[in-house]
């Protein structure tokens, strides 16, 4: 269980996984739909999230520049067990 979180070890993670579910979002909509989450924050949590094959970034060569994110089959993998801990959340709070 210790190894388990330690790949999602930070509060921010599993919430970033879960907002980003199965669509692919550009950073300033994730951060507009994460007001919670400081730019520079959410910008670290997925250079991590990235960095350990649980987000894929995109990034396209336009002017303004677009980066898009979106999980990887590993942070798929991770959805059903963030929706039930949101289920188990929702029933028993």
């Amino acid at each position: 269980m210790i190894r388990t979180m330690g790949k999602i070890d930070s509060k921010w993670k599993p919430i970033i996984i879960y907002t980003l579910d199965t669509n692919t979002i550009r950073f300033g909509h994730l951060a507009e739909q994460l007001k919670i989450i400081t730019r520079k924050v959410l910008s670290d949590e997925l250079k991590d999230l990235e960095n350990r094959g649980i987000v894929i970034r995109t990034s396209y060569k336009e002017l303004p520049p677009r980066v898009e994110y979106s999980l990887t089959d590993k942070g798929l993998a991770l959805l059903p067990a963030l929706r039930a801990v949101a289920k188990w959340t929702t029933e028993f709070e």
